[in-house]
């Protein structure tokens, strides 16, 4: 209990400071609306941006998902986002599922603007909500909104500060909606509900959020004379006769009425009742397959606390009852045990709509007609997206923050050079033809075998002046010796003695004419030895043959010279 001094609460000095000495201590710290407001380290915001308060993270009250899985959950998710359309016509059972097991924090505030249909709401509705951002509101509302910022999770870091951007975008969110739907106006029930949404998406998002969530999930129940709410808990007191006629029995008997313990489950949507682990997975589900996750919701709670006669002897009356169910125990809360409890109550959207038509009918009998007549309500994402059918581009991910970052005009004009330079480039040019060298260079020291020249005789002829050059068509190897005559066989070349004109060197080319240009005549004996022999190819050096010939007089030993000469 917190004391009081001069009939006014005390503040805890213990873990509020004022603003000056918080800024004294730790300015560099500053930024946070909880550190504006305050509230300085000692108190650590937990993985959900609470400070404290009911509903701050607990080992107890959450379950931790391991990080592996947690990271395939997302691809999944991604996957998902990226083909919605497919995955909600063919494969909406998979949506379910997952839903059931948990949106992974990253992305659920993307998962819950596509689920609720705000995603295709804001894409054809393209600068509605700058417009209604931009105009000045219903003064008569605007005060009431005012006063209730600072009561929407005071204990949340992003609403703490009075006049902070948490509140500032909520202020925003709800001012839209009454311009929005002036006929409605305004509902203390939806601030909880935008300030859930806002916690995970922008300000645009999260109004879009709350007209689907106004105008699909929930139809009528923030309109004039809660009409709505009321036949949702005659609806709720009918299912549970079903699912725990113990329960059941004792509320009858009491004769509380619905609308004493069910108005703010329902109309917050438990955003204010359970812990957040608990909420954010509610909403998981909610979002996915429509209102009947609420009734399932409130028909575990009514079960659990009151379902048994053990736990109603301690409720005799209406009062202990009804303080039963305002602190519940939090066993019946954890994450865990609410999901699966929540996934075992037998109650269908067609039960929902069935006893709907009963209570209607009733309420016509006793009441008479109805003063506001909402839409109907649409049972999940599946319906909701078969009734507005998206385009194409409605689907598509765009980035949420956008950084238009101007280039200096330096480096534009270089990137025009370049990308000329890359245009030129591109610009195919003949490829010059490569030069082969030749693999058979032309020799200078010894004749190669192709010239097919005769190996020198071992029985020399005679000493002659003019010695014959050898034959370009020599004999084979198994031939004799040369025939006996010593005239040359090419008369007409007049070739110098090896003893009168000495070799020159390999380098000078020879200034006699070319060997290769003279064509002697063939004769027949000579064309009998070529078809034995390989031809002998033509050379156009005439350097390379004369020198060849010299050098083959030139490898004779000295003694065969002497023999020769």
């Amino acid at each position: 209990m917190a004391k009081t001094e001069n009939g006014r609460p005390s503040v805890d000095m213990g873990s509020i400071r004022t603003l000056n000495s918080s800024h004294m201590e730790d300015e560099s710290s500053l930024g946070s609306d909880s550190e504006i407001n305050g509230f300085t380290s000692e108190r650590q915001a937990d993985r959900y941006g609470f400070i404290g308060g009911a509903q701050q993270y607990s080992e107890e009250s959450a379950q931790d998902v391991p990080p592996e899985v947690l990271r395939q959950r997302e691809v999944k998710w991604l996957d998902m986002l990226s083909h919605w359309d497919k995955w909600m016509i063919k494969r909406f059972n998979k949506v379910r599922l997952r839903c059931q097991k948990g949106i992974p924090p990253a992305l659920r505030g993307r998962a819950w603007l596509y689920l609720s249909g705000g995603k295709v709401k804001r894409e054809q509705n393209q600068g509605k909500f700058q417009e209604l951002d931009s105009q000045p509101g219903d003064p008569k509302w605007l005060d009431v909104i005012e006063k209730d910022l600072h009561r929407q999770f005071p204990f949340h870091e992003m609403f703490v500060s009075r006049g902070g951007h948490g509140q500032q975008d909520l202020f925003r969110v709800l001012k839209a909606y009454t311009l929005y739907k002036p006929d409605e106006g305004y509902c203390q029930a939806q601030a909880p509900i935008a300030a859930v949404l806002l916690m995970h998406m922008p300000a645009e998002d999260a109004f879009w959020g709350l007209v689907q969530i106004c105008e699909k999930y929930l139809p009528g129940y923030y309109s004039p004379g809660l009409e709505a709410i009321q036949l949702d808990g005659e609806i709720l007191f009918a299912l549970l006769r079903r699912v725990s006629p113990v329960a059941f029995r004792h509320l009858e008997k009491h004769k509380i009425d619905p609308i004493l313990y069910m108005t703010e489950w329902f109309m917050c949507a438990f955003s204010r009742t359970l812990p957040w682990a608990s909420v954010l997975r509610v909403w998981d589900m909610f979002l996915c397959d429509g209102v009947k996750i609420i009734f399932r919701v409130g028909l575990v709670l009514l079960k659990c606390t009151l379902g048994t006669r053990e736990k109603l002897k301690n409720c005799q009356g209406l009062y202990e009852t009804m303080e039963l169910l305002r602190a519940i125990d939090p066993r019946y809360m954890q994450e865990g045990f609410l999901v699966r409890e929540i996934l075992e109550v037998p109650v269908t959207a067609r039960d929902v709509d069935k006893e709907h038509h009963t209570q209607i009918k009733r309420w016509k009998k006793n009441r008479g007609e109805l003063n506001f007549k909402p839409a109907p309500r649409m049972h999940g994402a599946r319906i909701i997206m078969q009734a507005e059918p998206p385009r194409r581009q409605d689907l598509q991910q765009n980035p949420t923050i956008v950084l238009e970052v101007p280039e200096p005009p330096q480096k534009l004009n270089k990137g025009k050079e370049e990308r000329k330079s890359k245009k030129k480039r591109s610009i195919k040019k003949p490829t010059a033809i490569e030069e082969i060298p030749n693999p058979y260079p032309l020799l200078t020291g010894p004749p190669p075998q192709s010239l097919n020249l005769p190996p020198p005789s071992l029985n020399p002829p005679p000493p002659s002046l003019n010695p014959p050059p050898p034959s370009l068509n020599p004999l084979p190897p198994s031939s004799a010796t040369p025939p006996p005559s010593f005239d040359p066989p090419f008369p007409f070349l007049d070739l110098p003695s090896p003893s009168l004109a000495p070799p020159l060197p390999p380098s000078d080319p020879p200034s006699s004419p070319p060997y290769a240009t003279v064509t002697p005549e063939t004769s027949p004996e000579t064309e009998t030895n070529s078809n034995h022999q390989q031809s002998a190819p033509p050379t156009d050096l005439p350097a390379a043959k004369e020198s060849a010939l010299q050098q083959s007089t030139q490898s004779l030993s000295s003694s065969e010279q002497d023999t020769y000469l």
